[in-house]
């Protein structure tokens, strides 16, 4: 049975022949939540399955899965599962193309508040990218909240999962983007040239851009800071990046 959780605002389906059929369906799922010591019966085909398909499994305590599924038996399992449906890397790479543009893609490196993830991808498809990418794991997904945050943005930008962000970097660097990054001890950003293809990653909320990520990248970014908070909101930060890259691309073609 599918149940919406009014606290927790998210997509939940619970029970053991549920969550088999929403994975052999091929149905979107963020993550698969089972009761620690459940090892026995379906519940091992279901895991089996779920790695498979490289979705994220989670040992939870039974309490919790009796919180999130009060009225309905959980059997010990239960599933989150995607509001929309996610796009691919190339998916989002053939939009530039198609609009004859230089690519301009969003890589959310664990962005964890729903929320922030939300404005993000409603800034970003505002400011012209061509899609936002973001990692399987350490990250919010497309969640009701996320949904209701992007303000109906998502029904117009594609949001591409991936297993590891690093990687993705790495093939969109071999296709010609320049990747830069959110960072306080980078180069101001009014400084920089962004006007060919472009990567733009946004850190986590409370750790910034993940270490391996951020050697990666190309370029750092940094906004001022003048007033006594040490660091800006997430998806504050973005929005000002974005709408940068946004200015000096349409500050070149009026040169043109």
């Amino acid at each position: 049975m599918q149940l919406n959780n009014p606290q927790k605002e998210t997509d939940l389906i619970v029970g053991r022949n549920v969550v088999k059929e929403a994975l052999i369906s091929g149905r979107e799922i963020e993550y698969i939540m089972v009761s620690k010591g459940e090892k026995k019966g379906s519940i091992v085909q279901i895991i089996l399955l779920a790695k498979k398909h490289g979705i994220i499994i989670k040992e939870v305590d039974n309490k919790k899965l009796d919180f999130l599924s009060p009225l309905v038996p959980h059997q010990g399992i239960a599933a989150l599962v995607s509001a929309h449906k996610y796009s691919t890397v190339d998916d989002i790479l053939n939009v530039a193309v198609e609009k004859n543009e230089p690519a301009f893609i969003i890589i959310a490196d664990g962005i964890e508040d729903p929320h922030n993830l939300g404005a993000i991808i409603r800034t970003a498809e505002c400011a012209g990218a061509h899609g936002v990418i973001i990692p399987k794991r350490h990250s919010a997904g497309l969640t009701t909240t996320v949904l209701k945050s992007a303000a109906g943005a998502l029904e117009y930008i594609k949001v591409a999962r991936v297993t590891n962000i690093s990687t993705i970097i790495d093939e969109l660097k071999q296709k010609g983007l320049w990747i830069y990054c959110a960072d306080m001890n980078g180069t101001p950003w009014h400084e920089t040239n962004l006007t060919g293809p472009v990567g733009l990653v946004i850190g986590n909320e409370g750790f910034g851009v993940s270490k391996l990520v951020k050697e990666n990248c190309d370029v750092m970014l940094s906004l001022p800071l003048c007033g006594k908070i040490s660091s800006l909101n997430a998806s504050v930060a973005a929005g000002v990046l974005m709408y940068e890259i946004n200015r000096q691309r349409h500050l070149q073609n009026t040169k043109i």
